[in-house]
């Protein structure tokens, strides 16, 4: 019987022991260490965790956009087999918007007030397709409509200030999706939304994703949204990965302290309880980070074990991973 070879499908993104640092007055603060993930075409990898906890520079560090005094030190970022750390700032500019694209948390502040919708979104195409102000114009428009906005060939004359938090939102989505980018990275797309407006945002943007077989990197510190969007998870804390599973695992079955903690603070619609779970303690100070396992201050089960050694991030099951001594018991 002849032999048949079954295809390896590499990863849309790797990456592998990313280390970005920050030099302080104080000292160095390691925001990510040592951080590595995987994300596939069409799949949305969530990054959960408390802030400060290195998940929002872990996405700048993927975008290259890490500004002094911080650094990447360490690791490697591969789009699509290739590595970003080793590109120019010339061929990261053209990268960004083309082929990884980023929406960033509050709207208003990334989009210029002073020039229009269409201008903005007319500018990503004028840079990175080969076409003039009147094909940019009606690519704006389509693109606008696209992502549900009303009225779009009268939208796109709009400036920012005229429109409402969703509606310049979802402009925002439109612009980093405008080239069919590979990878889109949503750093906490519906913070400052009311929560009729998340669930269509977040509709769109699961939506959009399917259809374009776009890898989304969904950096958020709301397990709701969480479990709405992701098909894996990594949760984070004190720059480290201390739990990575696929969604649904990760809330039946969690095996960090830490993981434990976030989904006891809850609430729960089928349970009367007068007060919430809550995780003792405070992030540690990034300058003086605790020995052995950087949760161990906090942790219900810590141990001395856990206050002189620092456990590995290793496998539960195949496709669960926990930085714990303890995850298997």
């Amino acid at each position: 019987m002849q032999r048949i070879e079954v295809k390896q499908v590499a990863p849309l993104l790797e990456v592998k022991n990313l280390q970005t640092h920050f030099k302080t007055d104080g000292g160095v603060v390691a925001s990510v260490n040592g951080v590595s993930f995987t994300v596939s075409k069409g799949e949305t990898l969530a990054i959960v965790g408390e802030s400060g906890c290195g998940k929002s520079v872990t996405s700048l560090s993927i975008m290259r956009l890490v500004a002094p005094p911080g650094k990447v030190v360490g690791g490697e970022i591969l789009l699509e087999g290739e590595n970003l750390l080793g590109k120019s700032d010339k061929e990261m500019r053209k990268l960004r918007g083309n082929k990884i694209s980023m929406i960033f948390q509050e709207p208003m502040t990334s989009l210029n007030p002073v020039f229009t919708i269409g201008n903005q979104l007319g500018e990503v195409f004028l840079n990175h397709q080969d076409v003039d102000k009147k094909q940019a114009r009606a690519k704006s428009i389509a693109m606008l409509d696209s992502v549900g906005i009303p009225r779009a060939d009268k939208i796109v004359d709009y400036y920012p200030h005229q429109l409402s938090g969703g509606m310049r939102q979802r402009v925002m989505i439109a612009m980093a999706l405008a080239c069919n980018p590979s990878l889109l990275i949503a750093d906490e797309p519906t913070t400052a939304l009311d929560v009729t407006i998340q669930a269509q945002i977040l509709e769109l943007l699961k939506s959009l994703s399917k259809q374009r077989d776009t890898g989304v990197v969904l950096i958020t510190h709301d397990l709701g949204v969480v479990a709405e969007m992701a098909d894996r998870v990594v949760v984070m804390y004190a720059g480290e990965v201390v739990e990575e599973a696929g969604v649904f695992d990760l809330f039946a079955s969690p095996k960090h302290p830490y993981t434990k903690g976030l989904l006891g603070s809850l609430p729960k619609i089928d349970e009367q309880c007068e007060e919430l779970d809550s995780i003792y303690g405070s992030v540690p100070n990034p300058l003086q980070m605790p020995s052995g396992c950087t949760f161990h201050p906090r942790c219900p089960i810590a141990t001395e074990q856990c206050k002189s050694k620092k456990p590995p991030l290793e496998p539960v099951t195949a496709q669960h991973w926990a930085r714990c001594f303890y995850s298997k018991g």
